[in-house]
């Protein structure tokens, strides 16, 4: 990268995750922010201009629009982000999860074709990718893996619906086709030769989500205590700033001492993992916790573009207290 300012275009600025990354770089000293006129927003040749002009581009369009974009920018040395499901698991990209491997963060500095990662499956990835490396999660497994997200993981059409309809649904599943967007990075980046069962659901909320894996007998490769789960995933994750494992079955940021809420890592970059069970059944409960807009969107492209530019990681990012 230059010694001087990055050049950085976001290409879709004005969508939530584009807002949400403009808003984290737009007072950086260390920024040039590029922006073309509203009126050639949806002109290609002056927006494969301005990306090739830019040290890093980040793509927050639809899957259509960002194809269309990279074929017409070929192989340009500009450091392409995509925010979205158009290369997540497309060869020649790295996936921009950097604690997900103790190389991933390397991988990401060689490469400048990136697949920012998708909110859910950054959750069930953090938790199933060291169990699996560990052999506790078969490799030819089905885990399921649920979770609930904020309305705002759904972008400006669900937002229209949850913050302008009286009766819209308080809680709702949905991807019952158990095809979701999310289960092919899932699937290769966990390590797994089956995809997982993924039940996605959205609470009328707007931030903040929470991720769920059981580790039952069906699944596990080798028998486990929660202990066993908990230490892997602590050793794993050990130094790391903004994924950090709770204590072991930990009560202590429940609400009321039962209740976990999706929303409390709301505006950060953090993920929190918590690990419970039960022995004597032999079944436990892993638990991701993030802001489906924060580590799960728009923070985990701003780390990288941190990582890339050679700042600390934590520049521009809040890390839960």
């Amino acid at each position: 990268m230059s010694t001087n300012k990055t050049k950085i275009f976001i290409d879709g600025q004005h969508g939530t995750t584009g807002l949400k990354i403009h808003e984290r770089l737009k007072d950086r000293p260390d920024v040039e922010l590029l922006e073309l006129p509203m009126a050639d927003r949806k002109d290609l040749a002056k927006r494969v201009e301005i990306t090739k002009a830019a040290d890093i581009a980040v793509l927050c369009l639809p899957d259509a629009a960002v194809k269309e974009l990279m074929v017409a920018v070929g192989d340009a040395d500009t450091c392409v982000i995509d925010a979205s499901t158009a290369h997540r698991v497309a060869d020649g990209w790295t996936f921009g999860f950097p604690e997900m491997t103790k190389t991933q963060r390397q991988k990401l500095l060689d490469s400048n074709r990136i697949s920012n990662p998708g909110c859910y499956s950054t959750g069930g990835i953090a938790l199933m990718h060291p169990l699996v490396e560990a052999g506790i999660i078969r490799k030819e497994a089905t885990p399921a893996v649920f979770g609930v997200s904020g309305y705002t993981g759904g972008g400006k059409e669900l937002i229209a619906v949850h913050e302008g309809t009286p009766d819209v649904e308080p809680f709702g599943i949905y991807g019952v086709e158990l095809a979701h967007k999310h289960v092919p990075e899932m699937k290769k980046y966990s390590g797994l030769t089956h995809a997982p069962l993924f039940v996605p659901s959205v609470g009328h909320y707007a931030q903040g989500m929470l991720v769920m894996v059981p580790i039952t007998r069906d699944i596990v490769g080798r028998k486990a205590t929660a202990k066993d789960v908990h230490k892997v995933l602590a050793d794993h994750y050990a130094g790391e700033t903004f994924v950090t494992v709770r204590p072991l079955a930990d009560r202590k940021w429940l609400e009321r001492d039962r209740f976990l809420r999706a929303d409390r890592l709301t505006d950060t970059n953090s993920m929190e993992l918590a690990v419970y069970g039960n022995d004597a059944e032999e079944n436990i409960l892993v638990v991701a916790s993030l802001d489906n807009l924060g580590k799960g969107a728009s923070g985990a492209a701003v780390q990288v573009i941190n990582l890339k530019t050679g700042v600390d990681e934590t520049t521009g990012l809040a890390v839960a207290a």
